[in-house]
């Protein structure tokens, strides 16, 4: 019996391709595809020795850069052609930091870092789908970073946001309104006794929730945490300080 044609890659239903060349190009992707799924350890693309940082030291290098930030020490970071040349040989981070997009929360000046040293995941609201926590694990199994750090800020407007969905069931255009549906449930969990929320309570909510909950979905994170390789910390951002508030510490 002939091979029939998929409509959509050319591929012959015996495993063929046929149709040409978006037939040898659907084939090429399925042999892609059969070495992706099997059992071999991911690894980085150009693997180096991975920090040597505990967890602790990394929070403590963290906490001073940021103390630094506050008190406008002078921020100098390795950089030129030779770090530039290092660093394209692979990449050893101390920590993964889940933040928000926000344009005023920039994560290595804050911690006063430079090229190289943190692994960041930033989206609105700093949440975790599918792609932010394989990328967090990636960041924790193959670059071997010792830390992890959700870190939402003041006047999130993700946040705030999701606060005008829990009280004036607002709408918002396109897919912004599901983009901040994770975040609901934080700050119905910031429901003050007599019914009001505030907007800093559901962002320190958020941040916590999200520390809490990615420990519990990701058996990467679990093996670690368990080995004593890896802490996950929730922190606060204050915009008009400067200031980083740690309220998980592992």
């Amino acid at each position: 019996m002939p091979d029939t044609t998929c409509g959509c890659c050319g591929l012959g239903s015996s495993g063929r391709p046929v149709g040409g060349r978006r037939g040898l190009l659907c084939a090429g992707l399925g042999g892609l595809a059969a070495a992706l799924s099997t059992s071999a350890p991911a690894r980085a693309a150009d693997p180096v020795p991975h920090t040597r940082l505990t967890p602790d030291e990394a929070l403590a290098l963290l906490k001073k850069g940021n103390d630094e930030f506050r008190h406008e020490e002078p921020f100098t970071f390795p950089h030129g052609h030779k770090t530039l040349e290092d660093l394209s040989r692979g990449q050893a981070p101390f920590v993964v930091l889940v933040g928000c997009s926000d344009s005023r929360v920039p994560p290595e000046l804050l911690f006063g870092r430079g090229l190289g040293e943190m692994f960041i995941v930033r989206n609105a609201g700093n949440t975790v789908d599918t792609a932010a926590l394989g990328s967090i694990e990636y960041g924790v199994g193959v670059l071997g970073c010792p830390l992890v750090v959700v870190m939402g800020h003041q006047g999130c407007g993700a946040v705030a946001a999701a606060l005008e969905m829990v009280e004036r069931n607002a709408a918002f255009p396109g897919v912004i309104g599901e983009m901040v549906q994770p975040i609901l449930p934080a700050v119905i969990s910031a429901r003050r006794p007599d019914g009001t929320i505030a907007l800093d309570d559901a962002v320190v909510a958020n941040a916590r929730r999200v520390a809490a909950r990615i420990k519990t979905q990701s058996v990467v994170l679990q093996d670690a945490i368990r080995a004593g390789h890896l802490k996950v910390v929730a922190a606060r951002y204050d915009l008009g300080t400067g200031d980083v508030r740690w309220l998980d510490e592992g």
